[in-house]
């Protein structure tokens, strides 16, 4: 294989293949893990995307740091899906007590820890317990609370797509002080984007974030936050300093920036809000 190319709608990215690391039929999808010339290594499932070593801090970073940072001190933290174990590994920064990865799919977790290595050790980390189950069953039957559940899912699939259903956001808010999931691409994916929203419009309150992701579809990315509080700008700052976090993409000017949305997509989120 020369190029690899992901397809959505009338568009397509191609990235240009190295060599084949990976690629088999799990349980749930096709895992395929290449060697790109100018990305990386490329993790793609079901023919989509998931990271490029080149940019999957800006996705990381962002989904992670954002709520991370909105709690006061996140102590005990769920992470739904992230079997690359990028997520964990932003999580850590944060310096929690306990950090749980609920992933569906053991075989995403030993291709990522095996030939990835974006985890950089988090997966070994005592203060990590990876669990292989369906993150909608653990929410729903968890009878502990957490100071952060954040959702690392892929683009829907039929066995993803419960984990952007009501029912699962209903669960996570009942467990959760802080809330957030990645939530499509507005340009490229509307009508996922939209779906997210409708479904946990009814369940909490949230806002929108963006963020761009240059592997992604057409780059621009989405995410969605319920938090206790949102904390103000000078907070942010402080908070980013005291925990000394190190980041690649991540600031805590991004962090402000990110919920200044387009007229286009606040005029999509209010009338969801309706």
């Amino acid at each position: 294989m020369e190029w690899f190319e992901e397809s959505y709608g009338d568009a397509s990215l191609r990235i240009r293949i190295k060599r084949v690391i990976a690629d088999f039929e799990s349980r749930y999808q096709r895992i395929q893990l290449f060697e790109t010339y100018s990305f990386g290594k490329m993790l793609v499932l079901d023919g989509k995307i998931q990271l490029t070593e080149r940019d999957e801090a800006f996705y990381h970073e962002m989904l992670v740091h954002v709520p991370m940072l909105t709690h006061r001190n996140p102590k005990k933290v769920l992470i739904i899906g992230g079997g690359d174990g990028g997520s964990v590994r932003e999580t850590l920064k944060h310096d929690p007590d306990e950090v749980v990865m609920v992933e569906l799919d053991r075989d995403v977790i030993e291709v990522c820890r095996n030939h990835l290595g974006i985890d950089r050790g988090a997966f070994d980390d005592p203060r990590v317990t990876v669990l292989v189950e369906d993150g909608m069953d653990y929410v729903i039957s968890a009878g502990e609370k957490f100071d952060a559940v954040i959702v690392d899912g892929t683009d829907p699939n039929p066995f993803s797509q419960h984990i952007s259903s009501a029912e699962f956001y209903q669960a996570c808010e009942r467990i959760s002080d802080v809330f957030a999931t990645q939530s499509q691409s507005p340009f490229a994916q509307l009508e996922y984007f939209r779906e997210v929203l409708e479904n946990i419009a009814g369940v909490m309150d949230f806002r929108v974030y963006i963020n761009f992701v240059p592997a992604y579809p057409l780059g621009l990315w989405s995410y969605v936050i319920h938090p206790e509080r949102y904390p103000e700008a000078e907070e942010i700052r402080r908070r980013f300093i005291e925990r000394e976090i190190r980041t690649v993409h991540y600031n805590p000017e991004i962090h402000i920036a990110s919920f200044a949305l387009p007229e286009w997509i606040r005029m999509i989120v209010d009338r969801i809000r309706k």
